[in-house]
């Protein structure tokens, strides 16, 4: 394949993330604002599935791209065509989000342009890896298995769905996610290629600093358009405090172990440690930012607006939001961890099931009291652990691996990217 900018051109082991790359995820901002939105719109539990339904939609759009950008170049030939057209269509999915569950007359029927724009985006997934898998027997046979089984009986209920309101349509779509998840894990044992494991963990620590960059956003967002006081300045600080120590716990433990792991393995090994460490283990993590955005951007509005007294609590979903987030957070860590080194991170585990049951008790105390307290208990959470870790020399990296450069979201990008020799694109 020939860099004569209409072709795809394959990658090689050591290959990182490129600009157009980080362009590409800038998108994804905008989405996972939506979703955020989606559910303060309508804070109640059938929101929360079917925002939650959303997020797994276009987790798997982006997870997608994620994979082709392994084994071949989105920044030359073809596929930065191709992820320009994504892009596009992944726009337009996130100006739906607001309205994909409404039941409103006149324009566009959001919901389905929600669904026809996602399917655009799967079939080209599929024609671009089919183009760059030529000659590649056992990606092509993964690719129809992926088609039939994965792509075109969710697609057919999501279509189904979109002709559907209420309960109906999210349960319809819940069937379509869970039906797409399970047809990945079975056919995606073999077939598909990781190329460069640096490119793919920097690909999935680049969305964890998004995710946890909007949650910083729905600090301020909160607080707009409100007076500022003193509460709101101890308010807003606990909540980047929060969002610090998962910054801590993610990027100073979790995403080396899991680079460390995927180094080591070769061939389905690799392939199934990187489905189930990064494309399935990694969206409960990034799903528990959106909620604990959620708690965040409610408990600075309640704090900041002065029709709420001080001591007033917070309510119904976005009290538990604001605890449950981090503790989904945290168990997605542990797991992570889990698959990567065959260790469970016993304090992150234990962390993570009491934030879960935290949101009892944050509807009983001042919302400015809670916040203060998750700060502060999360914050020791992460010191403990990575004191622990060290103390019991976990460095989580498998047995006889070799060191692997840890990822960094910012200064590990080649925005030029090294001259490569054409080779196959399944990376064999």
């Amino acid at each position: 394949m020939r860099g004569d900018g209409t072709r795809l051109i394959a990658t090689e082991d050591g290959h990182r993330v490129t600009p157009a790359e980080l362009f590409f995820d800038l998108v994804f901002v905008y989405a996972i604002t939506q979703v955020t939105a989606l559910m303060a719109a309508d804070p109640s539990g059938p929101r929360l599935l079917g925002a939650m339904v959303v997020l797994a939609l276009l987790w798997w759009c982006w997870c997608c791209f994620s994979w082709l950008g392994n084994v071949v170049r989105a920044d030359s030939g073809g596929l930065f065509s191709v992820l320009v057209a994504v892009m596009a269509a992944v726009f337009v999915v996130s100006l739906t989000v607001p309205e994909v569950y409404a039941d409103r007359h006149g324009g566009l029927h959001a919901p389905l342009v929600f669904v026809l724009c996602y399917g655009t985006v799967r079939v080209l997934h599929l024609i671009s890896y089919w183009i760059a898998g030529r000659g590649d027997a056992a990606l092509i046979r993964t690719l129809r298995r992926t088609l039939v089984v994965s792509v075109l009986p969710p697609f057919a209920l999501l279509l189904v769905g979109s002709a559907l309101t209420g309960a109906a349509q999210v349960l319809v779509w819940f069937a379509a996610v869970l039906i797409d998840y399970a047809g990945i894990f079975l056919t995606g044992k073999s077939g598909w290629r990781i190329v460069s494991p640096v490119h793919f963990a920097e690909r999935y620590a680049l969305i964890v600093i998004i995710a946890l960059g909007e949650s910083i956003v729905a600090i301020g967002v909160g607080m707009a358009d409100l007076p500022f006081s003193g509460p709101d300045l101890v308010a807003a600080v606990a909540g980047l405090l929060v969002s610090t120590s998962l910054w801590w716990v993610y990027f100073r433990h979790v995403t080396e172990a899991a680079e460390h792991a995927l180094a080591a393995r070769e061939g389905d090994e690799r392939t199934r440690f990187a489905r189930d460490a990064f494309t399935f283990l990694h969206l409960p993590l990034v799903a528990g930012i959106v909620l604990m955005a959620l708690g965040l951007k409610q408990s600075l509005h309640q704090i900041a607006d002065s029709h709420y007294p001080l001591s007033e609590p917070l309510h119904g979903l976005t009290a538990w939001a604001l605890t449950g987030g981090v503790g989904l957070y945290l168990l997605a860590a542990a797991a992570i961890l889990l698959r990567s080194t065959g260790r469970l991170p016993a304090v992150l585990a234990v962390g993570g099931l009491c934030s879960l049951a935290a949101g009892v008790l944050v509807a009983l105390v001042p919302a400015l009291l809670a916040l203060v307290l998750l700060a502060v208990a999360v914050g020791a959470l992460a010191v403990g652990y990575g004191r622990s870790a060290r103390a019991s020399g976990a460095a989580h990296a498998p047995a006889g691996a070799e060191p692997v450069e840890p990822v960094g979201p910012v200064d590990s990008v080649d925005p030029v990217g090294p001259v490569r020799r054409p080779t196959d694109p399944s990376g064999s």
